[in-house]
């Protein structure tokens, strides 16, 4: 499940404080600007490829770690190459370098085992140097011979690896909605791993365990804490005002936005149940058990859309049913332990992008 490659993003025309206009600009068509603004189209076509691969995945960073939004801008990134890189609105565009990006504007680079863009931070190698891509220094190793990937790896490390064929997707504004005491979903749980790692460098804050992805009274009172550490509207409600900075934050500490980033993966629920779940039931443990058939649901046909209220009624019992029988096991209806084991272990696969290798009904653990 890689993440989107934005429909548009929106440049600022200055640096981040300057006054400014913000351009609204189709995400190919951004980085043909930025290609044909930092590098030349006689070079040869591994180098241009290598530097298409690492403005993109720039400014994908920009836009996962909700970088400029999550301090109150409305923009994406800058036109700035002292914060970001070049972009010159109307320039005229090479068409080599054209070519290159229409071939690539859907890929990135991302280390192994992390799902955020790498922040691959580069400059020209000659009056400027830095620890990322020289891009001079592209132009010499592939008039060696070396491919685009092998100059990537040179600048960056052999643990980085090119995601391809993610799907375009109109981003907007990366604000989910207001969560609150009774919310259930993938946000949640990104909320909840949040608070757990700022209580890593805040003591005050209180951590929410285990990281189940309903908002419940201990999330309510962690958010509450958060709120007041940091001097926003103590409500106990995730706002877009407590949303952003929660973003910030753990962008800052985990250090997303920069090139030696400690990584970020899927968040995956960590419920673990006692008992079983049957027809009638109510809680969070059946929210749970709805959230990962719901997943499920978007990969497999044979598993059903099932609404997630904590209520284990007849919908909830035909989805078990279902998974029960596509995975080899007895169709009860019922989600005991064997059951739960199983959909656990196919739902944490699809959530830590190993669905891509191919997990296929029966499933054996």
């Amino acid at each position: 499940m890689p993440i989107a490659i934005p429909t548009n993003i929106v440049v600022h025309m200055g640096a981040p404080t300057t006054p400014a206009a913000d351009v609204t600009v189709p995400f190919p068509d951004y980085i043909k600007n930025v290609a044909s603004s930092e590098i030349y189209p006689t070079w040869e076509l591994p180098a241009i490829r290598a530097n298409v691969l690492a403005q993109t995945s720039f400014a994908l960073n920009r836009v996962f770690t909700q970088f400029y939004r999550s301090q109150g801008y409305d923009f994406d990134i800058t036109a700035s190459t002292a914060f970001d890189q070049k972009f010159i609105r109307d320039r005229n565009i090479f068409q080599r370098v054209a070519e290159v990006v229409n071939d690539t504007f859907n890929s990135y680079i991302r280390r192994r085992g992390y799902i955020e863009p790498l922040s691959a931070k580069f400059c020209n190698g000659t009056t400027t140097t830095c620890a990322g891509l020289s891009q001079w220094g592209s132009q010499e190793l592939a008039q060696k011979g070396l491919d685009s990937v092998s100059i990537l790896k040179y600048y960056y490390g052999e643990d980085i690896e090119i995601v391809t064929n993610v799907p375009l997707q109109d981003v907007g504004d990366t604000f989910p909605g207001i969560l609150q005491r009774g919310s259930f979903g993938r946000d949640v749980l990104v909320v909840q791993r949040i608070l757990n790692r700022v209580s890593q460098d805040y003591p005050a804050q209180p951590t929410v365990w285990p990281e189940t992805g309903y908002f419940g009274a201990e999330t309510q009172a962690a958010v509450r804490s958060f709120q007041q550490i940091f001097h926003l509207t103590v409500d106990g409600i995730v706002g877009k005002n407590t949303w952003y900075r929660l973003i910030h934050l753990y962008t800052g500490i985990n250090r997303l936005a920069e090139l030696d980033s400690l990584g970020e993966r899927y968040p995956v629920l960590s419920f673990q149940p006692e008992g079983e779940f049957r027809l009638g039931d109510r809680g969070e443990g059946v929210s749970a058990l709805q959230f990962m058939l719901s997943v499920l649901a978007q990969f497999y046909d044979v598993i059903p859309a099932v609404q997630i209220d904590g209520t284990f009624g007849p919908q909830t019992e035909q989805a078990v049913r279902n998974f029960q029988e596509a995975a080899g096991l007895t169709p009860t209806g019922v989600a005991g332990e064997e059951t739960w084991d199983v959909l656990y272990h196919v739902y944490a696969a699809i959530e830590d992008e190993h669905f891509d290798e191919g997990i296929e009904f029966p499933v054996t653990r």
